[in-house]
C-alpha cells in the first residue's frame, strides 16, 4: 500500500462524533481568527494586484471573495481569499508544521462549502482532518524540510488541503491517495521569498491547487499515488534520502488530536512568529522595569537558531520586511509597548525613533534552546547606567493552547480591529458569533452573508 493510501485511509477514517471538546474549541478560534486577519488582509497591496490581473475571479460560481461584492469558481476565492489570509502574516502558527496551519484549509473551505452547500459541521470535519494531515507529514520531514528552505505552510500546508477537500466532496480514500499524489506535484514555496508579496502567494497557490488536485481526481484525472515515497518523488527531492521518517507521519493519529497539543497558537502580533518570544521578552522588561529608549544602550535578542534566518534584518525597507526583521519588533516593543498592524503600514519602518532603537539591537543565536526549547528567546537589556536586566523564555506561551490561549474577549478585539478595515461596523459582531459556532451553521452561507459587501459598498470602497 502506497504511502498516500495509508494517510488517505486515516483521513477517512474521523468522524465528527470522534472530535475532542478541546479540538472543537482550538477550530472556532481557528475559523474567527483566520477570517479576521483575511478581512484585514483584503487591503493589502498583494490581493489587490491580483485582482488587477486579467481573468481571476471572473469566473461565473457562487464562492465569495471576502469583503467585496464579487462570487466566482471556488479556485479563485480560495486563490485570493488564500493570498489575503496571508498577507499580514498575522495568522495562526503551529510549531510542528514550521508555519501557518490554518491559511491552507479555511479559504479553500469556505469557498468549496459554498458551491456543495455544506453545513458547518462538514466544513469544521474537513479543517480538523486537513490541519491533521498537514501536521503529521510534518512530523515525519522536519525541521530538515524547513531549514532546507521550503516554506512548510505552502509545500506541507497542500496536503492538508487536499484532505479537507477529500471530506467535503466526500472522495473515495482511492480517489483522495490520487489527489495526494497529485498535490506532490503541485507542492512549492520557497522561504527566500519571505518579506515579499510572493511568501502570502505561496498561500493562495496552496489554498487553489489543493482544491483542484481533489476536484480533478474527482473527475478522473490521473496522478501516481507513490508519488510521496518514490526515488523522484516529494520526499526525496524535497528532503532528500534519509532526512526523513514515514514512520513518524503514520503514527497515532487523532490520538491525541494535533489540534490539542502545545504547538498551534493564535499570533498576538501581526508579523512573523519567529519574532513573536522576543517581543514578548521586551515587553517583559519593559513593564516590569519601566524602560525607556533613552535609558537602553544596548539590546541582545536570543531566539533559537532556526529563528533567525529569516528575521535578521537590521535595515528593513519595506512594511513586509520590517514583519521580518527581529531588530525592528523588538524595537517597537520598547518604544511602543506594544506591536500593532499600523506598525507595519506605510512608513512606519522609517520612523527615527525606531531606527535609533533598532541600531542598539543585536540578534544572535541563543547557544542553549534546543528543538524541545525553539520558541523560548532571551533578550538581555544593558542599561545607560551599567545595569544588565535579563528575561528568558523557553516555551512561548501564547503559542501553547494548554497554557494562555487567547481569551474570547481577545480574539474579539483582534477580529474586530481586523474586520472593521473591511467590513461595515454592523456586520461585524454576526461574522464573528458565526465563526464562532461555525460547527452549528447549516449552511455556511449563514456566515457568507456577513462577509459580503453590497454592491454599492463595494464599489465605494
Amino acid at each position: 500500500m502506497t504511502l498516500a493510501r495509508q494517510i488517505a485511509d486515516r483521513i477517512h477514517a474521523l468522524r465528527f462524533e470522534d472530535i475532542t471538546a478541546r479540538t472543537l474549541d482550538w477550530m472556532r478560534s481557528a475559523f474567527v481568527d483566520t477570517v479576521g486577519v483575511t478581512l484585514a488582509g483584503m487591503a493589502e497591496d498583494g490581493p489587490r494586484i491580483l485582482l488587477r490581473v486579467a481573468g481571476v475571479a471572473t469566473s461565473p460560481g457562487a464562492s465569495l471573495v471576502f469583503a467585496s461584492a464579487t462570487r466566482t469558481s471556488a479556485l479563485d476565492a480560495a486563490l485570493v481569499n488564500g493570498i489575503a489570509s496571508h498577507a499580514l502574516d498575522y495568522d495562526d502558527v503551529a510549531g510542528t508544521m514550521g508555519g501557518h496551519p490554518s491559511v491552507p484549509l479555511i479559504p479553500p473551505l469556505i469557498a468549496l462549502g459554498e458551491c456543495l452547500g455544506s453545513s458547518g459541521r462538514d466544513i469544521a470535519l474537513g479543517y480538523v482532518v486537513g490541519f491533521e494531515t498537514e501536521c503529521r507529514i510534518a512530523r515525519g520531514v522536519n525541521f530538515h524540510h524547513y531549514e532546507k528552505g521550503w516554506h512548510p505552510t505552502a509545500t506541507l500546508g497542500i496536503f492538508g488541503t487536499v484532505a479537507a477537500a477529500a471530506r467535503l466532496l466526500h472522495l473515495t480514500p482511492e480517489q483522495t491517495a490520487t489527489a495526494l499524489g497529485l498535490a506532490a506535484s503541485f507542492a512549492s514555496g520557497l522561504k527566500a521569498n519571505f518579506g515579499t508579496m510572493t511568501k502570502p502567494m505561496h498561500v493562495g497557490h496552496t489554498a487553489r491547487n489543493g482544491l483542484l488536485a481533489a476536484l480533478m481526481v474527482q473527475q478522473g484525472f490521473t496522478a501516481n499515488s507513490a508519488a510521496l515515497e518514490h526515488s523522484q518523488g516529494f520526499l526525496d527531492v524535497f528532503n532528500g534520502p534519509g532526512s526523513y521518517d514515514t514512520t513518524r507521519m503514520l503514527a497515532d493519529w487523532y490520538a491525541p488530536f494535533e489540534c490539542e497539543g502545545a504547538e498551534p497558537g493564535v499570533k498576538p502580533f501581526p508579523c512573523c512568529g519567529s519574532t513573536h518570544a522576543s517581543i514578548d521578552r521586551m515587553l517583559d522588561l519593559a513593564q516590569r522595569h519601566d524602560l525607556r529608549p533613552e535609558q537602553v544602550s544596548r539590546i541582545d535578542v536570543m531566539p533559537h537558531a532556526r529563528r533567525l534566518p529569516h528575521t535578521d534584518n537590521p535595515d528593513p525597507q519595506t512594511p513586509l520586511a520590517a514583519k521580518f526583521s527581529i531588530q525592528y519588533c523588538v524595537a517597537r516593543a520598547l518604544l511602543d509597548r506594544t506591536v500593532r498592524l499600523e506598525h507595519f503600514e506605510r512608513d512606519a519602518h522609517h520612523d527615527p525613533q525606531v531606527r535609533g532603537v533598532m541600531a542598539r539591537v543585536h540578534a544572535h543565536p541563543h547557544g542553549e534552546l534546543t528543538d524541545a526549547t525553539q520558541w523560548g528567546a532571551e533578550v538581555v537589556v544593558t542599561t545607560t547606567d551599567g545595569r544588565r536586566l535579563a528575561s528568558r523564555i523557553d516555551t512561548y506561551e501564547r503559542r501553547a493552547p494548554d497554557a494562555r490561549p487567547m481569551t474570547r474577549d481577545e480574539l474579539w478585539v483582534k477580529f474586530a480591529d481586523c474586520a472593521q478595515r473591511a467590513l461595515p461596523q454592523a456586520q461585524i459582531a454576526p461574522a464573528f458569533d458565526r465563526l464562532s459556532r461555525i460547527d452549528g451553521l447549516a449552511t455556511i452561507a449563514e456566515l457568507t452573508a456577513f462577509l459580503e459587501l453590497h454592491r454599492d459598498a463595494a464599489q465605494a470602497a
